[in-house]
């Protein structure tokens, strides 16, 4: 299982619990799009992960800035991934991102949000923030491989309700 996270915006841990939690150290991988405000959030998810990949978000202090880049491209059950916190120009700057990079999904933060949309070019995943959701619900994404090849998406709340459920083809 991939487990994606964004938005922690915490100054001393990983702010994880309930389902995102249980999600994060269950993951083969774990992807964080960016927010995690300052290196020992880093560190501390990364004691808790497998495998974490990361990008560095505009909260981000300069020693999350130096260790990540603000886009990242990976592999996850053969779909190409992008990775990025946020892109001026919304939805069409994130498709064309996706486009360019040859993607099938596009994650990215910023909002804290949970969103999914898809389009024949690619699908953007915003997992919303586990930690800070500002008015929305408190979210993150799990991605589950197929023996199709596809990969089974949700978004899921701390509390483990399934909110929006997609699959991805490549």
């Amino acid at each position: 299982m991939l487990t994606v996270i964004s938005d922690t915006h915490s100054t001393d841990d990983h702010q994880l619990s309930g389902q995102t939690y249980e999600a994060v150290q269950n993951a083969e991988m774990v992807a964080h799009a960016g927010d995690f405000m300052c290196e020992s959030v880093l560190d501390a998810l990364q004691r808790e992960a497998t495998q974490l990949v990361g990008v560095a978000g505009n909260n981000d202090d300069t020693g999350i800035r130096e260790r990540l880049p603000t886009t990242r491209q990976f592999t996850f059950a053969g779909v190409q991934f992008v990775m990025t916190h946020t892109r001026r120009g919304g939805p069409t700057a994130l498709s064309l991102l996706g486009r360019e990079r040859d993607a099938d999904v596009v994650i990215f933060g910023h909002s804290h949000r949970p969103t999914v949309i898809e389009s024949e070019e690619c699908t953007l995943v915003n997992p919303g923030s586990h930690a800070q959701p500002r008015g929305h619900r408190a979210a993150h994404a799990e991605f589950d491989p197929q023996p199709t090849g596809e990969l089974n998406g949700r978004l899921i709340t701390v509390d483990g309700d399934v909110f929006e459920s997609f699959t991805i083809t490549n």
